[in-house]
């Protein structure tokens, strides 16, 4: 039976102004590295500068790989949850949000469903090899495809963060459901890179 595996991995760390720094550049050559072992078949990213540097500096280490863009990996909030659904940390993330705008993520969340998280090809296609593909993305739209992986109410895409390049790898197969493999792995990185991105306070 033939698998599609997802390699997702947040962006590198950014600065003020979403750009890629110098540590973000290190972070994603690093994972870049590590990926050499994968029959990697293409790197997908954000449309976001961050993002799409990311995949450029990681593929540098993929020759032949394509790299090419997907919207619906985009930052976004998912999921804007209820009052009942929110934990008291998260209650003034909210504040603001209008019915648009989280109708907008919702449609994004539901695109990025749609188009990442499910088995490659047609029912007929399917009987090609595994496929490999990396994304480059936000950590939002990893919790997202995580909660939906592990067929978690939809809130509980809230407080799955990603530190920088850190990776998480999800299986799809016909007929079953998904594989959460690894969340938020990063054994590619010395300790001086990891876990940016989380706020200094929950740093280990």
């Amino acid at each position: 039976m033939p698998t599609r595996r997802l390699y997702l991995a947040r962006h590198g760390a950014a600065d003020a102004f979403g750009e890629l720094t110098d540590i973000g550049r290190r972070q994603s050559g690093l994972l870049g590295e590590r990926l050499t072992g994968v029959p990697v078949d293409a790197v997908w990213h954000s449309p976001l500068p961050r993002a799409a540097a990311s995949a450029r500096e990681l593929a540098r280490h993929l020759p032949d790989v394509p790299v090419a863009e997907a919207a619906e990996l985009v930052d976004h909030v998912p999921y804007v949850p209820g009052a009942a659904e929110t934990p008291p940390t998260w209650a003034g993330f909210f504040d603001g949000y209008d019915e648009n705008e989280a109708a907008s993520g919702r449609n994004l969340a539901e695109a990025l469903v749609a188009r990442f998280a499910r088995p490659s090809g047609t029912p007929t296609e399917r009987a090609r090899p595994d496929t490999h593909e990396v994304l480059v993305t936000h950590a939002y739209p990893i919790a997202w495809l995580v909660r939906h992986a592990l067929d978690a109410p939809p809130s509980r895409w809230l407080g799955l963060n990603s530190a920088n390049t850190a990776l998480t790898v999800i299986e799809y197969r016909d007929g079953l459901p998904p594989t959460l493999v690894m969340f938020n792995d990063m054994s590619h990185l010395p300790p001086d890179l990891r876990w940016t991105g989380f706020p200094e306070g929950i740093r280990p």
